[in-house]
């Protein structure tokens, strides 16, 4: 995964501009399916070294997966641990990833 360069700080790439879903503000899929959650999610920013929630999609509802816009945490996680996306997050981030807890904390929606 590339790092890029915002603001003379280092961030890490975003789910929608790892996965080219078209859903970022903006994006081709804009019409068809809404601007995606994770690109609007501001108390997730930071997460992960993201954009809101862009290295923390799996946590948030109303992603895109599989051609589908995707359900609750709890119903969309099974998948989301087999995804490559959050496979890369998980091992570029190390001990400084910030587990499920910690993000629904952030959202104030606590553990379920």
């Amino acid at each position: 995964m590339r790092t890029l360069t915002k603001g003379g700080i280092m961030a890490k790439q975003n789910c929608w501009e790892a996965k080219a879903c078209g859903r970022e503000p903006g994006g081709v899929k804009v019409a068809e399916f809404g601007v995606c959650s994770a690109a609007e999610e501001r108390k997730l920013n930071g997460t992960n070294r993201g954009t809101n929630a862009g290295r923390a999609c799996w946590i948030v509802a109303g992603t895109l997966c599989g051609g589908k816009v995707q359900g609750s945490f709890a119903a969309k996680m099974p998948n989301c641990l087999k995804c490559d996306f959050y496979l890369s997050v998980k091992g570029e981030e190390g001990i400084h990833f910030e587990t499920a807890n910690e993000m629904l904390a952030k959202l104030g929606a606590g553990a379920r």
